[in-house]
């Protein structure tokens, strides 16, 4: 399988400026670029990214451009104008979306550029007479988002972010000039921003380059995953901690499974077939969505933190014992789940359960905890409680920590002081 044919295969091709054979038919200088509009990439993001390691791997050469410049304008929305961000804002989400791109990227062999680096130093007659005049206004107000924006007298657009395709064009003139990039890569959305870049260079310098964007990855409503819709996933630990991001991979419903599977692992299309075979047969085990949970935190968070996500989920959620947890991922456990802490001398009368379940947030007042236990709805260390007037004792208790589950997903551990 050619590598156009694999990244059709795994549903990464949404359009691209010429057939995709041509394109990838030789060596490539690749390149994709990323607005600083956060302090952190998201899951989104990081479909492009691991697109781009998709080329790099087949030998293209890739380059990533952090936007400290165009960051600075913001590309238009659907509605309303991007608040604008000051310099040192763009300066720090730029160090640190430059940070993620070396985290997630390892050994692979990327150069990484920022555009403020030409964009601050652009003067304004240079830019009308070499750049703008390359665009026609008939052209730029056709594009959907722009005319929308235009007919919509409440969402009208202002003159910086209707000339965003303009700089990001300039930015494949200069990249194309400075390193003979002749391909660039983005997310569907910016299919016109990205065909700007390649119609100035057809006309400004006769060459002919090229593009292809990826569809937008989106969750199980149909939303796409970034800030503007509240859904992000961030990258950055600080943000969305690492167990906090595994929980949100293993916990997916089937639906789009095999579909993340192909976009954010490296597994092989044949691989992921014979897993969503065996997932199909047994999908109560949840066999897709462990392996795509670990693989993933695995790029973004590492080995390491990934087993001590895995091992505090298998605690909190599966059958593992505290006392089979690592130092590590105890901690890891203690600080995702809700903690009630409880005195040891104090157990050998009993404390209540009720009272445990309100601690920690399981149930809004005694009555609700009292009407979980009596449907069945609580265990205490394993067991299932029916009982209302349950007591905690220290028998219940494993390595200095007993376990409180309200359903499938409400967790409490109670902490032996």
């Amino acid at each position: 399988m050619t590598l156009a044919e694999e990244l059709k295969a795994r549903g990464l091709i949404e359009q691209s400026s010429t057939a995709l054979e041509k394109i990838l038919g030789e060596p490539r200088v690749t390149y994709s670029g990323f607005d600083p509009s956060a302090d952190s990439m998201q899951i989104g993001n990081l479909a492009a990214i691991l697109t781009m390691k998709r080329l790099a791997d087949a030998g293209h050469k890739i380059i990533f451009l952090a936007g400290g410049g165009t960051g600075m304008i913001g590309d238009p929305k659907e509605a309303g104008e991007r608040p604008m961000q000051d310099e040192k804002t763009v300066a720090k989400n730029t160090r640190s979306i430059k940070a993620q791109f070396k985290q997630v990227l390892g050994r692979t062999s990327f150069r990484l550029v920022d555009n403020a680096d030409w964009l601050t130093k652009v003067k304004l007659l240079s830019f009308l007479r070499d750049i703008g005049k390359y665009f026609t206004i008939n052209d730029l107000i056709k594009r959907d988002l722009i005319k929308r924006r235009i007919e919509t007298p409440d969402e009208s657009i202002s003159y910086a972010e209707f000339s965003y395709g303009l700089l990001q064009g300039l930015d494949y003139l200069t990249l194309h000039e400075k390193y003979g990039v002749n391909l660039q890569v983005g997310a569907s959305d910016q299919w016109t921003n990205i065909l700007s870049g390649v119609d100035l260079i057809h006309k400004k310098l006769g060459k002919d380059v090229y593009a292809f964007t990826i569809p937008l990855v989106t969750d199980a409503t149909g939303k796409k995953f970034g800030k503007s819709e509240g859904n992000s996933i961030w990258l950055d630990a600080k943000k969305t901690s690492p167990f906090q991001f595994y929980q949100f991979w293993i916990n997916l419903p089937d639906a789009n499974i095999e579909k993340y599977l192909k976009v954010y692992t490296f597994l092989s299309l044949v691989e992921i077939s014979a897993l969503m075979e065996l997932h199909s047969r047994k999908p109560g085990e949840r066999q897709a969505q462990e392996t795509l949970a670990r693989l993933v935190t695995e790029i973004v968070h590492g080995p390491a933190a990934t087993a001590q996500c895995a091992a505090a989920s298998d605690a909190l959620f599966g059958d593992i014992s505290f006392n089979e947890l690592s130092r590590e991922a105890l901690a890891v456990a203690l600080a995702e789940a809700p903690s009630v802490p409880l005195a040891r001398r104090g157990l050998a009368e009993g404390y209540s359960l009720v009272e445990a379940l309100v601690a920690g947030g399981l149930a809004t007042s005694k009555s609700d905890a009292r009407r979980l236990i009596e449907g069945k709805g609580v265990t205490l260390s394993g067991q299932a409680i029916t009982d209302p007037d349950q007591k905690v004792y220290l028998g219940d208790f494993s390595n200095g920590h007993a376990l409180v589950r309200r359903g499938k997903q409400g967790v409490l551990i109670l902490v032996l002081k």
